[in-house]
């Protein structure tokens, strides 16, 4: 079951969000500028750029929120803790074949 509800989404059956340094540091772990994940999520580059800036939960939409995490998820990447304890990422590389 997958959808979006606020600040929150669900994605594969389980509740999860995702904060700004995650994102930011998932872009980094990625080598992805800006404009290479507002292509890969169909989010704009402002609003990228407007949720990295928050250390916590982007104030963004949920749809938007959604959108980073499918694309980063899609690459390779592993969100990790809550946005209240230990937030992080795991990176899980993907083959480029």
């Amino acid at each position: 079951m997958n959808g979006s509800y606020g600040l929150f989404s669900i994605m594969n059956g389980h509740l999860s969000t995702v904060t700004g340094v995650q994102i930011r540091s998932a872009r980094y772990a990625l080598r992805w500028s800006v404009k290479d994940l507002a292509q890969r999520s169909r989010v704009s580059s402002s609003t990228i750029k407007r949720a990295e800036l928050e250390d916590g939960v982007p104030s963004t939409t949920s749809a938007n929120l959604a959108a980073l995490q499918e694309a980063l998820e899609a690459a390779g990447i592993e969100f990790i803790g809550s946005p209240d304890d230990a937030p992080g990422i795991r990176i899980h590389p993907r083959s480029t074949n």
